[in-house]
């Protein structure tokens, strides 16, 4: 996986995340981008966003 498509995951990723609405559809969307990010880098996205702030 490229990095650009790395950036394109934590957007999408905190983009989900600060929507005040969040159903079903959108914890498994979270899910599955935290799964697919963790599977490329061997880090966590939660620990990665900590970091950053």
């Amino acid at each position: 996986m490229k990095k650009s498509e790395i950036k394109k995951l934590l957007a999408e990723y905190n983009q989900i995340k600060l929507k005040k609405i969040q159903n079903e559809k959108t914890l498994d969307k979270l899910k599955e981008i935290e799964h697919r990010y963790f599977h490329e880098t061997g880090r966590t996205i939660k620990s990665d966003f900590k970091e950053i702030t």
